[in-house]
C-alpha cells in the first residue's frame, strides 16, 4: 500500500535556452482531457483546471518542444488522474509527457522535475523498481528537493527497504515539514509498532493542509482509517465526516463511512455509499468493498458478477501499465475463492518486491488458506519483521501458530490482535473469535 500520494504541487519553471529538438521529443498529439463528474471538487476547481489545460494546450500547440508547457501538463494530468480515478487514461499520458521532455536534454532544473514526475507516476502504476531507479537519477541532479526525498521513502516502503525509507523520511522533514513529510512519517511510524506517533503525524499532517483541497481530504481520509483499523470508530466516522465537510462527495470518505456502516449490520446504507463513491470515481476498491459487502449479505448472484467486473476493470488498468498482481490475489483469495490462482499471482507480486511486509502477509493468509503451514510461517514470520501491531497481521500469525501446534503463543498473538481492535471483521476475524473460545 502506497503510503499516500506524492502530492505534487505545480511548479513553476521559467523558460531556458534552447534544447536539442528531435522527433522523440516533440509532442504531436495533445492528451485529452476528460469531462469531470460535477460532483468532484468546486466549480471553482473545475473551471481552474480546464483554463490550466486550454492554456497548456495552447503553449504546446504553437511550440511542441515547449519545455515548462509539457512539465506542468505533465502535473496537471497526474492530478487529474488522482481526482477522477481515471488512471488508464492520465498516467500513460503523463509518461509520454515527461519522456517528450527527457527526450529533448533539458537543462538541469527541467530534468529534474521532469525525473521527479516520473517516479511519481511509476509508484502511481505500482512499477516500484523503476520508480527507484529514476528517483536515484533525481537525487542525483538535487540532494536538496523534499519531495524526491517523499518519493524514494514510498519506493522503498514498497519494496521492504524499511530502513532506507526511513532515513530519507527523515532527510524530508529535515527539508520541509509539511503535509507530504508528516504523512511518511506516520506511515513509518505504523510500520514499525508506533501506533500513537502514527496518529500524532497523521494530525500533523492535517493540520498542515488546507481544507478542501484533494491532498488535505487524503490526509484526514487516512487519519480516520487509522483510527478505524485500531477499533476507534466513533474518532474514524468523525474524521470522514469531516472529509465530506470539507470536500464534499469525496469518494474515499464515503467508502469509509461504508465500511463503518458495514460493521453495524447497516447493509442498506453501506450500499447506498458505496454506489454514490462508484458513481463519482471508477476506483476499484469500491467495488470490492461492494462485492464484499453482497458476499456478507449472502447475494451470491450479485457477488460473483460483480466479481467478473472487477476482473475486467484489472486487466484494463493492467493494459495500460498499472501492475495489478497484489489486486488480483485479493479478489481471487477473497471474493472467488480460487486459492491457485491468488497464489499465482501473489508470487509474482513477491517475486519483485520480496522483502515488503504487505506481500508476505498476502502470501501467508493464501498459505494458511491451504493448509501449507511450513510455508504460511515463513512468510509470516517476514511479515512481522517491522514489528507491526497491525490487528489483522496479529490475528492471521496467531491462527497461523495455533494451527502449526503452537496454540500458548498462537493465543498471546490473537489476544493481542483483539486488544488493537476488538472489531475486526476481517476474513480470518471469526475463525479468531472461535479459537479465543475455545482456551
Amino acid at each position: 500500500m502506497l503510503l499516500a500520494p506524492i502530492l505534487l504541487v505545480l511548479l513553476s519553471c521559467q523558460p531556458r535556452p534552447a534544447t536539442p529538438k528531435t522527433e522523440t521529443a516533440k509532442l504531436t498529439q495533445l492528451p485529452e482531457l476528460l469531462p469531470r463528474s460535477p460532483l468532484i471538487g468546486t466549480p471553482e476547481e473545475q473551471a481552474y483546471i480546464i483554463n490550466t489545460y486550454n492554456s497548456l494546450a495552447e503553449k504546446l500547440q504553437a511550440d511542441p518542444y515547449h519545455l515548462d508547457a509539457k512539465l506542468k501538463m505533465a502535473q496537471l494530468l497526474m492530478l487529474e488522474a488522482r481526482a477522477t480515478g481515471e488512471h488508464g487514461h492520465y498516467y500513460p499520458a503523463a509518461l509520454k509527457m515527461t519522456g517528450s521532455v527527457l527526450a529533448q536534454n533539458p537543462p538541469r532544473d527541467e530534468e529534474f522535475q521532469a525525473l521527479l514526475l516520473q517516479t511519481s507516476v511509476y509508484l502511481s502504476l505500482h512499477q516500484f523498481e523503476r520508480a527507484l531507479q529514476s528517483g536515484e537519477k533525481a537525487l542525483a541532479l538535487n540532494p536538496h528537493n523534499a519531495l524526491i526525498y517523499g518519493a524514494l521513502v514510498d519506493a522503498h516502503v514498497e519494496l521492504g527497504q524499511y530502513a532506507q525509507a526511513v532515513e530519507y523520511a527523515d532527510k524530508m522533514v529535515a527539508i520541509r515539514p509539511d503535509l507530504r513529510s508528516y504523512a511518511r512519517v506516520s506511515y513509518l511510524r505504523e510500520i514499525h509498532g508506533d501506533v500513537p506517533g502514527a496518529i500524532e503525524a497523521m494530525k500533523l499532517a492535517v493540520s498542515a493542509g488546507m481544507p478542501g483541497y484533494e491532498d488535505a481530504a487524503w490526509c484526514r481520509y487516512t487519519l480516520g482509517k487509522l483510527y478505524e483499523r485500531y477499533g476507534q470508530h466513533e474518532l474514524a466516522g468523525h474524521e470522514f465526516r469531516l472529509c465530506l465537510d470539507e470536500r464534499p462527495n469525496y469518494p474515499f470518505a464515503l467508502a469509509a463511512l461504508a465500511d463503518l456502516h458495514q460493521l453495524k449490520g447497516e447493509y442498506q446504507e453501506a450500499e447506498k455509499l458505496l454506489d454514490q463513491a462508484c458513481a463519482i470515481i471508477p476506483e476499484v476498491g469500491f467495488y470490492e468493498q461492494k462485492a464484499a459487502l453482497y458476499q456478507k449479505m449472502g447475494k451470491d448472484e450479485q457477488t460473483a458478477a460483480l466479481s467478473q467486473e472487477i476482473l475486467a476493470m484489472l486487466a484494463d488498468d493492467e493494459a495500460n501499465g498499472h501492475k495489478m498482481d497484489m489486486e488480483y490475489a485479493r479478489v481471487y483469495r477473497d471474493l472467488l475463492n480460487d486459492l491457485p490462482k491468488a497464489l499465482e499471482h501473489a508470487l509474482a507480486e513477491y517475486r519483485s518486491r520480496p522483502d515488503n511486509a504487505e506481500v508476505n502477509e498476502l502470501l501467508a493468509s493464501i498459505y494458511f488458506k491451504m493448509d501449507e503451514l511450513e510455508a504460511a510461517e515463513k512468510h509470516i514470520e517476514k511479515a512481522l519483521a517491522t514489528e507491526s501491531k497491525d490487528p489483522e497481521l496479529l490475528c492471521l500469525s496467531g491462527l497461523i501458530l495455533i494451527k502449526a501446534g503452537n496454540e500458548a503463543q498462537g493465543r498471546q498473538q490473537l489476544e493481542a490482535s483483539m486488544r488493537q481492535n476488538k472489531y475486526q471483521q476481517h476474513a480470518f476475524a471469526a475463525a479468531a473469535q472461535t479459537a479465543l473460545k475455545r482456551f
